[in-house]
């Protein structure tokens, strides 16, 4: 079935007319489906400003059972009606997740009771349905596989309450777009106990966060493994793509700075469009806290630091340099292929096409970290200018559309086609 990019206006729009909307996935066009993790609801004087300006189209944010139901039955969410509106002012859609516990239930552990599932998949009702039409993703849980599930992690436990939160929001609000589970990496055998247990009748897509330590572009046989197990549960006809829900590197983990973060943003992106993820949420908008030692601290695009009265407000890192380098300077680019390469270290190398009202751009490195690669791919003729990954004009290329010799770095060269 066909499937397409809908603007959160457009989106409005069918809904106020009462017309059902085909899920809408965004297209493998730059940016429609990048986004970050955020951890507020009311943004500071510029941020909201300074984030839009980054290019991305999404942010991922905890919609926490706790803080919204603060009185049994009663729920609150005007916090997020804030949030909401700020958003779509910048043309920005929501991953918001369905989390963690409530005082008033299970002695303050995650849902495990009867009354428990029933209480959380009533309040997550209640959200869908009172936010119905704005094209948010809700996500069932945060890392229920690890130490998110209290007091430890337990798959039947977290089967029965998705089970109970997919029927609550098929019932009470149909339209909405129901993801999960959200898993710490790409954990087989959690995700296979739960389509085993039928929840892919119930999500539209599966998330996961592939967080690793080695380059972005290892997750591609994992993403392959992943899609065969969901074809072999996905109910007859059901397309359930895999969202990219989280996933980052920390400047402060061993053998990493603020540089190979840089590096590695782009890189991941594309990687996933090229993979057909629909949405990647990066990890994290702005570093979490000042300890130079805390990898916690350190998967932000811009600094720590909140600067009042500034402009820009945070101090930007080469990530967030690179992100909005990549969305500008590709902005409106399909993904159509990953071209063949020949040369020494061919198999690391990585040149992406894309295409643009009948223009061709390339997006082109080597995973080999520090290296440089000299590979030869064919290319389209023309004549192209080459933008590195953090905006600044290098040298021109010329192509014959036969072998085109292209040299790779370790991070992506942006190749555009000239009139």
């Amino acid at each position: 079935m066909m499937r397409w990019f809908l603007t959160v206006g457009v989106w409005l729009a069918l809904t106020s007319l009462g017309l059902s909307a085909e899920i809408a996935w965004p297209a493998a066009v730059v940016p429609d489906g990048f986004g970050a993790n955020i951890h507020f609801t009311h943004a500071r004087p510029g941020e909201m400003e300074m984030l839009a300006a980054s290019g991305i189209r999404w942010i991922r944010m905890d919609f926490s059972w706790g803080g919204t139901e603060l009185e049994k039955g009663a729920y609150d969410f005007s916090a997020f009606d804030h949030l909401l509106q700020d958003l779509e002012k910048h043309g920005i859609r929501a991953v918001l997740i369905l989390d963690y516990s409530n005082r008033h239930y299970d002695e303050g552990l995650s849902p495990h009771s009867e009354e428990g599932r029933q209480a959380f998949a009533r309040w997550a009702a209640a959200a869908a349905k009172h936010f119905a039409g704005r094209g948010i993703l809700w996500e069932m849980y945060n890392e229920p596989n690890i130490g998110a599930w209290k007091p430890k992690p337990n798959v039947q436990d977290y089967i029965a309450l998705a089970i109970e939160v997919g029927k609550a929001l098929h019932r009470e609000a149909p339209g909405e777009i129901y993801i999960g589970p959200a898993t710490s990496q790409i954990d087989m055998k959690f995700l296979e106990d739960c389509f085993k247990a039928g929840l892919l009748e119930y999500w539209d897509a599966v998330s996961v966060h592939p967080y690793r330590q080695t380059a972005p572009e290892t997750v591609i046989p994992e993403y392959q493994k992943l899609r065969e197990l969901i074809a072999k549960y996905a109910p007859a006809g059901k397309t359930i793509p895999i969202i990219s829900g989280e996933w980052g590197f920390s400047a402060a983990w061993k053998n990493y700075d603020e540089h190979r973060q840089g590096k590695y943003l782009p890189r991941q992106w594309l990687t996933n469009l090229a993979e057909g993820i629909p949405v990647s949420i990066w990890y994290d908008w702005h570093d979490d806290g000042p300890d130079p030692k805390e990898p916690e601290h350190h998967f932000g695009t811009v600094a720590f630091p909140y600067q009042e009265g500034r402009d820009p407000v945070y101090d930007p890192k080469p990530a967030y340099v690179a992100a909005q380098t990549l969305n500008r300077v590709l902005s409106g680019y399909r993904f159509v292929q990953r071209l063949d390469v020949e040369g020494e270290s061919a198999d690391q190398a990585h040149v992406l096409l894309f295409e643009k009202e009948g223009k061709w751009a390339l997006a082109a490195w080597t995973q080999m970290d520090g290296q440089t690669a000299r590979v030869t791919a064919k290319v389209p003729a023309g004549r192209y200018h080459a933008v590195d990954y953090l905006g600044q004009e290098t040298r021109e290329l010329q192509s014959s559309g036969e072998g085109t010799i292209l040299d790779l770095r370790d991070a992506p060269m942006y190749f555009l086609m000239q009139p």
